[in-house]
């Protein structure tokens, strides 16, 4: 039986770098999908997920354990991807490339039959509307991206990402609502 993440924390908190090393293997790739998401940039994501797991790291001790370890390190990648957006908002960055790995677009990374795979007609379908969603996702404000990928992708009940965003269950609710209805109104035809 693999160890519960309070046990890990634990560990790491007693100096087992083996510890931390399990819960970053555990949560690495979700956290990668998360500020991917926030960022839509893979170089400025993986950097996000390193001082995001440096930072949990050094900041191990206040961990309390009143949400799950997975909450409080999303709420940190959240404060790491905010923080970026409002220090790269100054400075005009130009997008050579759109996205094309599948950490970059979560949204789309759903699990398809093998008929669907081998058409190339529909592969070719498959990535306009991937990257329809992915353009649709981006215009959303920080929130509402936020809570769409937290919800959606990540799969966080409402509490969680209450929690986890540091906001009221409702105000959850209501972006959520929000960046829906943003979503369904940008998609409109599409399948």
């Amino acid at each position: 039986m693999a160890p519960s993440d309070w046990d890990l924390v634990q560990g790491a908190r007693r100096g087992d770098r083996e510890a931390f090393r399990s819960l970053v293997e555990r949560y690495q790739h979700k956290v990668t999908a998360l500020a991917t998401g926030m960022l839509r940039n893979r170089d400025d994501a993986l950097d996000v997920v390193q001082d995001t797991f440096t930072k949990a790291y050094q900041s191990l001790e206040r961990f309390k354990g009143e949400s799950s370890f997975y909450t409080w390190l999303y709420r940190i990648t959240m404060n790491l991807c905010i923080d970026h957006q409002r220090r790269t908002a100054r400075m005009p960055q130009t997008q050579l490339e759109a996205a094309e790995s599948p950490e970059e677009a979560p949204v789309v990374n759903a699990a398809r039959d093998d008929a669907r795979r081998d058409d190339p007609l529909q592969r070719i379908h498959e990535a306009e509307v991937g990257q329809r969603i992915r353009e649709a996702i981006a215009e959303l404000t920080p929130e509402h991206r936020a809570v769409i990928l937290l919800r959606e992708v990540e799969g966080l009940s409402y509490e969680e990402i209450s929690r986890a965003l540091e906001c009221p269950k409702g105000t959850v609710m209501s972006r959520l609502h929000y960046a829906r209805r943003q979503l369904q109104a940008r998609l409109r035809g599409l399948v």
